[in-house]
């Protein structure tokens, strides 16, 4: 086992203390924070900050525990605006020395989404980055956007509006009128 970690934020399992926690805090600098918005795809990334603690779960696991906080911005689905999202979420990993890693193609899923297994290193920064993908809103929509009604057709024919694809629609008029008329 290497005695170089991975990266500089990497700590080294055999290193960690049983009888206290391993606490971090990262809050990475500009050039990693503008490479972390270009790998996640958003605008921009600012208020960065990832903060927690390694403790012991017996004598051979280990539990990250976390507080990610970042301000993303995004371009709005509807109009590309920039849409600015302020992340707040609590961060859960547990490292397990005899994790049971299925090699069959249809495994079923673990229960436990936190759980993976035990390295000789775990690494914050990469939990963080994790996180924070999981986080970023898929399709950020400013308050006000709306979509508009999208209207297709050939030339020469009426077009065809999302009131006129519902088919029951009409049917629920005609029975209400029938209703009035007393039929």
């Amino acid at each position: 086992m290497s005695r170089t970690p991975p990266s500089p934020t990497a700590l080294r399992v055999a290193d960690l203390s049983h009888n206290v926690d391993n606490t971090f805090e990262l809050r990475p600098d500009a050039a990693t924070t503008k490479a972390l918005a270009e790998m996640l795809d958003v605008s921009a990334l600012r208020k960065l900050s990832f903060v927690g603690r390694i403790i012991s779960m017996g004598s051979t696991d280990w539990q990250l525990e976390g507080r990610l906080g970042a301000t993303v911005v995004q371009p709005c689905v509807v109009t590309l605006d920039p849409v600015t999202t302020r992340i707040e979420t609590k961060v859960a990993r547990r490292f397990i020395h005899d994790f049971g890693d299925p090699d069959e193609p249809e495994a079923e899923m673990p229960e436990d989404e936190t759980a993976e297994p035990l390295g000789p290193w775990i690494d914050p920064a990469i939990a963080m980055q994790e996180a924070l993908a999981l986080a970023i809103p898929d399709y950020p929509r400013k308050d006000d956007a709306e979509l508009g009604q999208m209207v297709y057709t050939k030339p020469g024919e009426a077009p065809m509006t999302d009131e006129d694809a519902r088919p029951f629609a009409g049917l629920a008029d005609l029975k209400d009128q029938m209703k009035k008329g007393g039929h």
